[in-house]
């Protein structure tokens, strides 16, 4: 993608603009993600991707070296070990553009998410019961 980046109305348009080898691997983030959050509703945040289900998800995006995953700085600190081999940060994962994607930890990731977020709901729901 350009340094300029574009703002993007739907998914499918931030797809239309993509080049091999991103289109693919981007196409296999997609289906992983959308595979494991059954329900799960797709949007543009952030000029990029994102999954929303019971709150925001995770979101990704195609780079010139990398596939960046973001599933929040938690989905981050719960698998520290099995992303020690990939450059990541306190709430984004980079996964290079020339291997394969980890499908198994990024379905882990995302699950990990969706209880997060159905524990958050419980828990307004409980607070606002309780008012």
């Amino acid at each position: 993608m350009n340094a300029a980046t574009p703002h993007f109305t739907t998914v499918d348009e931030y797809f239309s603009l993509l080049e091999e080898p991103a289109l693919t691997l981007m196409q296999q983030m997609r289906a992983t993600i959308l595979k494991a959050a059954p329900g799960a509703e797709e949007c543009i945040s952030y000029s990029m991707p994102a999954v929303k289900l019971h709150g925001m998800l995770v979101w990704y995006a195609a780079f010139k070296n990398h596939i960046g995953f973001y599933p929040r700085a938690s989905g981050i600190a719960a698998f520290e070990k099995e992303l020690a081999k990939y450059k990541w940060a306190k709430g984004s994962v980079q996964f290079p553009i020339d291997k394969p994607l980890p499908s198994a930890l990024i379905t882990k990731m995302v699950k990990y998410r969706m209880t997060e977020n159905v524990e958050a709901m419980e828990m307004k729901k409980k607070h606002c019961q309780a008012q």
